[in-house]
């Protein structure tokens, strides 16, 4: 495929779809509104599956995992060897979102992009290895443009793989990855550290601080905060926000969520470091905003300033913050019973209910 594919245009909602599915629900025993944020969700998901009746049976979850050199800056409250461990534990069955995956009967993929501890090969995980990590940002660029390139081709190569999905959900694992993504944040809405920096693993406040003070330094010497005012970050501009402060997995996530978009299957958007890769690609391709849903707020420090950029609605508000696609994946039942409501329940003809005066 070309070489700017990721600014390919996206599909078009069905506008017809969510038209018929509205009606639909204005006719079903209920007073209209009744069912809230439920009924939109059910006819948001009939214009982008283009059905009447949206299902969300085959629900593909892809994990993306990666290694980064910011971590030397002692930016995390764990060691770098956990992001390949956990990779073997993905595979085995251990982790949070593999326990999810199997309660939701959806199809679970590792994508291995490169961890300092090679985990080799595993059932149910993809090798995709770029490099054993990122660079150090706060030294040198995170990346070149080739490997910007093979990551953003590994997300997009995971969503024609799942082809036949009616939801996407990306996940990620890497240590010191919310570094990466706050430092994406910051240059993308132009903020300080000091505003957008969270715990991640578990810092205390004086972890937190050294964190916003790694990420200062780095957005200076990348040049990547501020910049001039009222200057446009789209297109290129996003992707080098991406190669220079940001990681293998957040890159595919981004390229993940563009492919999807361009295929036309819905995403359910996970926290922090996944909704900094949303953001990153409806900069990068703005029609992808059409295909994200917002699964929840976490509890990482910035995640609700990224989702107001977005104009997001989370759905759930738990105090979630492991990331792994977590949070998307405990908010597909509420996606499900939608599409149940939306799709079961009778109309006052069928019901001989007697409708509003």
């Amino acid at each position: 495929m070309e070489n700017n594919w990721f600014s390919q245009p996206c599909a078009a909602l069905n506008e017809a779809a969510r038209e018929v599915a509205l009606a639909r629900q204005g006719q079903l025993t209920k007073p209209p509104g009744a069912l809230g944020q439920l009924e939109a969700l059910a006819v948001q998901l009939a214009a982008m599956q283009g059905a009447e009746q949206p299902q969300l049976e085959r629900v593909q979850i892809s994990v993306f995992a990666a290694d980064h050199g910011i971590a030397a800056e002692g930016v995390s409250a764990f060691p770098q060897a956990v992001t390949g461990e956990m990779v073997k534990n993905f595979a085995t069955g251990g982790a949070a979102i593999s326990v999810l995956a199997k309660t939701l009967g959806a199809t679970l993929e590792v994508v291995n992009l490169g961890t300092v501890n090679d985990t080799g090969e595993w059932p149910g995980v993809v090798r995709a290895v770029i490099a054993p990590m990122t660079a150090n940002f706060a030294l040198e660029e995170a990346m070149n443009r080739a490997q910007l390139d093979a990551a953003l081709l590994a997300g997009r190569d995971s969503v024609l793989r799942a082809a036949s999905a009616q939801l996407f959900i990306g996940g990620e694992m890497g240590i010191a990855n919310t570094t990466s993504a706050s430092a994406i944040a910051c240059s993308l809405l132009q903020e300080a550290p000091q505003l957008l920096a969270g715990a991640g693993t578990g810092l205390d406040s004086a972890g937190v601080t050294r964190k916003a003070e790694v990420i200062v330094g780095a957005l200076a010497l990348h040049g990547l905060f501020p910049f001039p005012a009222g200057e446009v970050i789209e297109g290129e501009g996003a992707l080098e926000i991406l190669r220079c402060v940001g990681g293998f997995e957040i890159a595919a996530l981004t390229g993940a969520y563009i492919a999807a978009g361009q295929s036309g299957i819905p995403v359910l958007v996970d926290g922090f470091i996944s909704s900094v890769a949303a953001l990153l690609a409806v900069h990068i391709n703005p029609g992808v905003r059409d295909w994200l849903l917002f699964a929840h707020t976490s509890a990482e420090f910035g995640h609700r300033r990224v989702l107001e950029a977005m104009d997001a609605q989370p759905l759930l508000q738990l105090g979630m913050r492991l990331g792994e696609g977590s949070g998307a994946a405990v908010a597909v039942p509420l996606l499900r019973m939608a599409c149940a409501l939306h799709n079961g329940m009778a109309t006052f003809a069928e019901a001989a209910v007697s409708g509003k005066i």
